[in-house]
């Protein structure tokens, strides 16, 4: 090994580390939360794309609604809430995502489809295509999914109304 790729090594094993200590403290903060709010759910850890990823599961999923909210608003809220914790903890900003029964995985699977039916879209028109308004994470799901059927996509507009435009190639 040279001493490029040991140092390289070194700092993927730290960052794996940081990462897995980032969802080792968001497990901890969010059996906290389960506990007050008497819901059931176990706690998976995981580290996707050089980010901790951290889900609730439960069998009675109607449980975990609760914490889900409307359109995924207290998800959202839950996983900011979550970032902070884990910041105080280790005085680093974290990009964890969370996920909560489910919910997440299956918006990316639908945001999925819809960026590659809106690439299809102006494939065919060769117009650009402006989408409905869209969190942080469904905007970077469908610019993903756009960037994956070879065409390109924007962000315009301010939050809360920010949205994707898919441009012809």
């Amino acid at each position: 090994m040279t001493e490029g790729t040991t140092t390289a090594a070194a700092e993927s094993g730290d960052t794996l580390t940081r990462l897995e200590q980032e969802g080792e403290i968001a497990a901890d903060y969010l059996e906290g939360l389960l506990d007050i709010t008497d819901l059931d759910g176990d706690i998976d850890m995981d580290v996707e794309a050089d980010r901790a990823s951290v889900s609730i599961v439960s069998e009675s999923a109607r449980d975990l609604q609760k914490l889900v909210g409307r359109d995924g608003e207290v998800l959202e809220a839950l996983q900011e809430l979550t970032r902070l914790a884990v910041h105080r903890e280790t005085g680093d900003r974290s990009r964890l995502m969370l996920d909560i029964g489910g919910f997440r995985a299956k918006k990316r699977e639908e945001l999925t489809v819809l960026g590659a039916k809106a690439s299809a879209d102006v494939k065919s028109s060769g117009e650009p295509l402006k989408l409905a308004p869209m969190t942080p994470f469904e905007r970077k799901v469908v610019h993903d999914a756009v960037a994956a059927a070879g065409l390109r996509s924007e962000s315009e507009g301010e939050e809360p109304q920010r949205f994707v435009v898919v441009l012809p190639a």
